[in-house]
């Protein structure tokens, strides 16, 4: 039996204080294993919401924060593996590859996490959103780990259950002026550079040759652009100058 109920309505009501940040081992292993073994949650605190009946900003809770649903998968095809992620007004689309979410020690893989985005419109025409989720599935077999207690003879409907059930995450993507942290290291990389930086001044008035690594015997024609004046121009050029 659960001890604790924080979602009214299908929204997620947390005593002031409170903040509900789990990691990704945490969403797999004590939620939705346990939804699916049907053991006692942590907390009644994921609602069950079919999140492919609804458009992202119609879910319930608060459109500003990160939400988290536990929903089934809709067969796109009477004897197919896809899943059919198509809402009311658009659609969810796979992107990237599968991560693979492990045990704290790394030694045993948990379950799979999928990243979704929105997609308003059909598909293949549809228009990109800022709306992300993120799909927690089971890996079939792993549902004993972490030091649950092994099932034996476990039935084809808990293998449909660990199929079926997943915990989406679905927050909104947000752009602004906020810099990344490669841009604040290429920042700093270019104020390093700023400080080490020193401006040297030639002055090409002056009649003895600047020092431009330029050899003394170097022609005229190889001389960085600038051409040598001949005696009598350079008079007239100083003879102008005074």
């Amino acid at each position: 039996m659960e001890k604790l109920n924080f979602v009214k309505d299908g929204v997620l009501r947390l005593p002031p204080g409170f903040r509900f940040h789990p990691t990704d081992e945490e969403l797999v292993v004590q939620y939705l294993r346990r939804k699916v073994l049907a053991w006692p949650l942590p907390a009644s605190i994921i609602p069950e919401v079919d999140v492919c009946k609804a458009d992202p900003w119609e879910l319930p809770g608060d459109l500003e924060k990160e939400r988290y649903f536990f929903s089934t998968r809709e067969a796109k095809y009477p004897h197919g593996i896809r899943s059919n992620r198509a809402t009311v007004s658009g659609y969810w689309k796979a992107t990237g590859i599968d991560k693979r979410i492990v045990t704290c020690r790394g030694n045993q893989v948990v379950g799979m996490k999928k990243t979704l985005v929105f997609y308003r419109g059909k598909p293949p025409q549809g228009t990109r959103t800022d709306w992300i989720m993120h799909e927690y599935r089971l890996v079939a077999g792993e549902t004993t780990a972490c030091g649950a207690p092994h099932k034996k003879n476990q039935t084809p409907s808990h293998t449909a259950a660990v199929e079926n059930w997943v915990l989406c995450r679905i927050f909104l993507k947000k752009r602004g002026g906020c810099s990344t942290k490669n841009d604040d290291e290429s920042i700093e990389k270019g104020a390093g550079k700023a400080k080490t930086m020193r401006h040297v001044f030639y002055d090409f008035l002056t009649r003895e040759n600047p020092d431009l690594n330029i050899p003394p015997s170097a022609s005229s024609s190889c001389s960085s652009g600038i051409t040598q004046a001949s005696n009598n121009e350079t008079d007239d050029h100083e003879e102008s100058s005074s």
